[in-house]
């Protein structure tokens, strides 16, 4: 199922981000937990590039496998960094004969030590000229990257916008953002996109915190804010990794549930490749669902085992 199609028609749409693991006991913990998902009943999920591209192989063989094995739909990433277009060809083609539908077009982060990105030889420099690519060759969906609150790099709000309007005239058919806590980022964004004339979905992402320093870390990598009275209690909490995490979940809760009352496509899950925080905030978010437009859609769901 291609995702710009699914979101036509599927209201909530959840689903989840996985990253390649290093090992093959880390594939297989990765599998368990992407089978635990499937009781959530997931519009997709999808799998991550390493840092700077690396471990491709090991993410496109995940993706294939999350595909043949449990029967979820797929959205692979694909990034720019160290590859010349005939090289992404061959990835693109890998993805195709997979049967994977679906993929998310990003430059991608410079490689580690690196401080700035450079494109490669006989490769892309920014996103938008590698959806022109899958436009002109492939049948892919494409989606693309978004930042409520503005990419690190973006020497402004406007010149990051207009980026990600780039995509969508090149062909990108839906867009996901980066992680924010502040959800008026969200819509605020959602609003210059479309006085821009950016009509396609864009599917909020959104992480649960559970720990502390990782998510200081995070925010301060991509740029995202965490709202002071959030912080404040974390904080709090600084010393209690359980009370943390179970502060997070409640959170994130109601941060998505405000997010879909008002109006958003769907959610998009960064899930650190755990299930524990996402599966508790979407069993909440369903079991709290009292709108029969919800309960129609979700009861049309097909049923995994």
């Amino acid at each position: 199922m291609r995702i710009d199609q699914l979101l036509g028609y599927r209201r909530p749409c959840f689903s989840f981000e996985f990253f390649p693991p290093k090992s093959e006991q880390g594939i297989e913990d990765l599998m368990r937990t992407a089978k635990s998902l499937r009781v959530l009943r997931p519009g997709f999920v999808s799998v991550t590039y390493g840092a700077g591209g690396s471990n491709r192989a090991t993410a496109i063989g995940v993706a294939k496998r999350i595909k043949a094995e449990l029967d979820i739909e797929v959205m692979a990433h694909v990034t720019c960094v160290g590859s010349t277009r005939d090289e992404l060809r061959a990835v693109f083609d890998e993805i195709a004969e997979a049967s994977i539908e679906n993929v998310l077009a990003l430059r991608g982060d410079p490689p580690r030590g690196s401080e700035a990105f450079s494109a490669t030889p006989g490769g892309f420099r920014y996103a938008n000229e590698l959806v022109e690519m899958l436009v002109d060759e492939f049948a892919f969906s494409i989606g693309g990257a978004a930042y409520p609150e503005k990419h690190p790099e973006a020497p402004s709000f406007e010149s990051d916008l207009e980026a990600a309007a780039r995509k969508v005239r090149s062909g990108a058919q839906f867009l996901i953002t980066q992680l924010f806590f502040d959800n008026e980022a969200y819509f605020e964004f959602v609003e210059r996109a479309r006085a821009a004339g950016i009509g396609v979905p864009i599917v909020p992402g959104i992480m649960p915190i559970t720990n502390f320093e990782q998510i200081a870390r995070f925010t301060k990598m991509c740029g995202a804010t965490i709202p002071a009275r959030l912080l404040d209690e974390l904080e709090r909490r600084a010393g209690e990794p359980e009370a943390v995490a179970e502060l997070g979940v409640a959170f994130c809760t109601l941060q998505c549930a405000d997010l879909l009352q008002r109006g958003a496509p769907g959610i998009h899950f960064y899930t650190l490749n755990r299930s524990p925080a996402t599966r508790a905030v979407v069993s909440a978010l369903i079991a709290a669902a009292d709108s029969p437009a919800f309960e129609a859609a979700w009861s049309a769901l097909p049923v995994t085992h």
